[in-house]
């Protein structure tokens, strides 16, 4: 079985048994994508699904702020321009004066963007009209954050001072991820802190699951909290759902729980579970790691990223889904070993001295995530240098818990194998070797799936 294979920032032939399997890895939809963007959010904004039109909600004299999703979000079409100026238009109509209305970039803790990199994004004209009431999300700044409060299960909600105190916040989320991201993790960890972080962001909490996805189950509560606090009229959320990365489908407007409502209700038949993709799961899984992070938009990947955060994380849901316990997976990449100190201040410092003591997600957890959430070092590279806040290099190891179900991982191509042993993994020469070398393990008629990952790049 001949093929393609992704390998970093390219394509490279593959040759599998015959008895290969290849599925996609179910992340595109078959959403054809809407004719004019700009018109498809004005309609939304006309027809909110259970608020009404912003130009009617918004009063003269309001203090308003619109947030957005940062640029880790894998979307590349110009949404977040026309969403912002729409929305500017409405709030205008309803009285509120521009100079009342801040732009808030929803980085959590993600670094936050200089103005040149949001210009990317945004578009020029809107950082040059804001100036300093165009902000990064500070996770850190005391001054600017309000706690409103723990959930009924006792989980702490804190948020941006800005969606406390202004008499409207609009969300603008560009798109919804299966169920990864959308709904209330666009505020309550976009516009939040690790000390409401922490609850959901563990080893089994993070979830791209559809249906009960534990994480979101834990932000609903926070919302809720946030909602009886501040009032349920008092945030206007955009929801998007995207045909690809580079086009959008569907749009929808109103409060937090209805558009994720019904962007979720278009998602689930886009997106059967992966379990349902394969009827007998397999021994050894095969597939490539792009040259991709959310968390390396205007950066580099280094191997922590692509070992781990994307090879077991972003990309190892199958693993679970379509593995048999005790597999074996096999990821291509050449994994550079390149480190981008500025915008990832404590990945080294994880990679070396965390991923030296332990390879246990649950034991990095409790030996390690406290120290790094207070570093001070670290949190000044976060407050003022674009740095990620120190914690996420922790949180970029808890993808490990993978290996919980899969027995052994290999690395084939990489370009210095003391990286792959640096993890426990087995580097090997080429895919087919890595596959000779699992079928020793699992035998000769081993079964045999080849997820084709489509190739993915950074936004620069």
């Amino acid at each position: 079985m001949d093929g393609q294979i992704v390998f970093g920032d390219r394509m490279i032939p593959v040759k599998l048994p015959e008895r290969t399997k290849s599925l996609p890895p179910g992340l595109s939809t078959s959403l054809p994508p809407v004719a004019d963007p700009q018109a498809a959010i004005r309609e939304a904004l006309k027809r909110p699904l259970d608020l009404p039109p912003l130009r009617d909600l918004a009063k003269p004299g309001w203090k308003v702020t619109i947030a957005f999703d940062d640029p880790t979000v894998p979307c590349y079409g110009p949404l977040w321009e026309p969403a912002i100026r729409s929305v500017l238009e409405d709030l205008e109509h309803g009285g509120v004066k521009k100079k009342d209305v801040h732009l808030l970039c929803a980085n959590a803790l993600h670094r936050k963007f200089t103005r040149g990199e949001l210009a990317r994004v945004i578009g020029k004209g809107l950082v040059e009209e804001f100036g300093y009431r165009l902000l990064c999300h500070d996770a850190e700044d005391r001054d600017n954050l309000v706690w409103l409060g723990t959930t009924r299960n006792g989980y702490d909600v804190e948020v941006n001072r800005l969606v406390a105190e202004s008499d409207l916040t609009v969300y603008i989320n560009t798109v919804v991820w299966r169920g990864f991201n959308g709904g209330w993790k666009s505020i309550c960890v976009g516009l939040s802190t690790y000390r409401s972080i922490r609850w959901h962001h563990s080893p089994e909490g993070m979830s791209m699951s559809i249906d009960r996805n534990p994480m979101h189950e834990m932000l609903d509560e926070m919302g809720e909290v946030v909602e009886e606090k501040i009032g349920k009229r008092r945030i206007f959320k955009m929801e998007t759902v995207l045909a690809n990365p580079f086009q959008m489908a569907r749009v929808w407007t109103g409060t937090v729980g209805d558009t994720r409502r019904a962007a979720l209700e278009v998602l689930k038949k886009q997106y059967p579970p992966r379990r349902d993709m394969t009827e007998e799961k397999a021994d050894i899984l095969v597939y490539g790691v792009p040259d991709w992070s959310p968390y390396a938009s205007f950066s580099v990947m280094n191997p922590l990223l692509t070992l781990v955060s994307t090879g077991l994380g972003y990309l190892g849901g199958v693993i679970e889904a379509m593995g048999k316990p005790g597999c074996s997976v096999i990821l291509a990449t050449p994994c550079p070993n390149r480190w981008d100190d500025l915008h990832h201040p404590s990945y080294r410092e994880v990679w070396h001295a965390v991923l030296g003591r332990s390879r246990d997600p649950y034991e990095i957890r409790d030996l390690f995530e406290e120290d790094f959430a207070h570093r001070p070092e670290y949190l000044y590279k976060y407050r003022f240098c674009y740095g990620f806040h120190p914690i996420h290099g922790i949180l970029a190891t808890y993808p490990l818990k993978r290996l919980k179900h899969a027995a052994r991982v290999f690395v084939a191509g990489a370009e210095n194998p003391s990286l792959v042993t640096h993890l426990g993994f087995e580097p090997a020469g080429s895919v087919e070797a890595a596959v000779a070398r699992a079928e020793e393990i699992h035998g000769k008629d081993a079964s045999i799936i080849f997820i084709q990952n489509p190739p993915a790049r950074n936004r620069q």
